[in-house]
């Protein structure tokens, strides 16, 4: 073989190797090293309707759906951060964050941070059974480090921030230069890391309205039956120079008859 074509044959298996390292592959495994472990409660998680704790598969599809469309419109868009609220309070965004992101986490390429960001009223750990031992509330006001907040709770590619209720001064809390450089972290942390805040409601305050401008998008949750459009509207022209990454519909009355699948 003259020197010509042991340089083609080189470069052949060089351009080989950059393709094979290069495919598509699943996220790597988060070390969880400095995370607190907890273990759910399955009865827990059934009665607060987690799906990782439901056998109804059509529960478990449409938040499939929901993250498929979420990841959409995120990766057109090279968004990391999503904020998840609504306009008013009880429509469910605490559930919604909890089982979007256990569902992104579910997909191989991508892991997920779950932050509670409702300092006015907490949700997430109360949804999931979890004793908040430090939260967000305390890294803000240095009260903890990054590393004594962070909660495994055994589900692959998810990690948790919880956080503890806050008397006074979320508002001015969320928008502090060390929140922002807590989002910032979080969105460079992992590239393949989607990072999803479960916010106060809306017309609480204006906690959300301060913070989302640090976030890539929101996603609303609406209660049917319940979500008044006056209030829908109101909570539109307050986001109107946010990103709004979808509304998804909660708590429907709508009854669908069954598939052939079911």
């Amino acid at each position: 073989m003259d020197r010509i074509s042991r340089a083609l044959e080189q470069a052949r298996s060089k351009i080989s190797k950059v393709h094979n390292e290069s495919d598509a592959v699943p996220a790597k495994p988060i070390q969880y090293s400095s995370s607190r472990k907890i273990s759910l409660e399955p009865d827990v998680l059934r009665e607060n309707r987690v799906i990782i704790g439901l056998d109804d598969e059509r529960i478990v599809d449409t938040y499939g759906l929901l993250r498929t469309r979420v990841l959409q419109v995120m990766k057109q868009n090279n968004w990391k951060t999503l904020g998840i609220t609504s306009p008013n309070t009880s429509a469910g965004k605490s559930v919604t964050a909890i089982n979007l992101s256990i569902s992104i986490a579910q997909d191989h390429n991508h892991s997920v941070l779950l932050v509670d960001a409702d300092l006015r009223k907490p949700g997430v750990c109360k949804t999931l059974g979890i004793e908040v031992e430090y939260g967000l509330n305390n890294y803000l006001l240095e009260e903890s480090s990054l590393d004594d907040i962070f909660i495994h709770p055994e589900i692959k590619r998810l990690v948790m921030v919880p956080s503890n209720r806050v008397h006074g001064g979320a508002s001015e809390l969320l928008s502090s230069p060390r929140m922002i450089e807590f989002i910032e972290h979080s969105r460079q942390r992992y590239p393949e890391r989607i990072v999803v805040f479960d916010l106060p409601p809306i017309m609480v305050g204006d906690d959300v309205v301060g913070l989302s401008q640090h976030l890539d998008a929101l996603l609303l949750v609406v209660e049917d039956g319940k979500t008044q459009s006056n209030e829908f509207k109101q909570a539109l022209e307050l986001l109107k120079d946010v990103n709004i990454a979808g509304v998804v519909l909660n708590k429907s009355e709508v009854v669908h008859k069954p598939s052939e699948y079911y």
